[in-house]
């Protein structure tokens, strides 16, 4: 008799921890819910800190995005700032010339459908948006050679869209930088 009260009294100890492990889990999803719901709310309520449109239509004629705006230009305190545009299917420009140790602002739009705006082994990972301006920042360390992929699906010739980072010491850049207001690989 003794044995059945034991196993009584395990049974009912067991079922009060599955309870509270059942009350504990559901506790946890109520919350995420919740979370997901006013974020969801905030998002749609709240607009972004900051959006900046491009007419896709007029880049290349007018505006911040016009040819001889694109490419690598050192700001008045120093940074640089980079201006691209992504078409189906290259990036314009095609190899941007960057400096080692100083900030660098990638800003960039698309002309025509949305690309993926990947620079390897950086934290620079965006999409091209027509209509609006993408921006993001980062800071070269090393001399390198990097490549910058469309990775949003954007045709046909998707898998060729393929642009290049070239990371040179920061008083070649300067040098080069003397002598020309926007830079490439191609000027260099």
């Amino acid at each position: 008799m003794s044995g059945d009260t034991d196993h009584g009294a395990a049974a009912i100890a067991a079922a009060r921890v599955e309870r509270r492990w059942a009350g504990l889990s559901i506790g946890i999803i109520c919350v995420l819910v919740v979370l997901a719901a006013y974020t969801g709310i905030h998002q749609a309520v709240m607009p972004q800190a900051q959006v900046e449109t491009a007419d896709p239509r007029t880049l290349h004629i007018s505006g911040e995005f016009i040819e001889s705006n694109l490419g690598s230009a050192v700001e008045p305190d120093g940074s640089v700032t980079v201006r691209a545009i992504g078409q189906q299917y290259s990036f314009t420009p095609q190899c941007i010339l960057i400096p080692t140790d100083t900030p660098v602002r990638f800003r960039a739009t698309s002309a025509d459908v949305i690309h993926g705006f990947l620079i390897e082994h950086t934290n620079v990972n965006t999409m091209l948006v027509p209509g609006y301006i993408s921006a993001a920042t980062t800071r070269f360390s090393t001399p390198a050679d990097l490549v910058m992929p469309c990775h949003e699906f954007c045709g046909a010739g998707h898998e060729g869209m393929w642009g290049r980072i070239k990371v040179i010491e920061k008083s070649a850049f300067q040098k080069l930088a003397a002598d020309r207001r926007r830079m490439t690989c191609v000027a260099q």
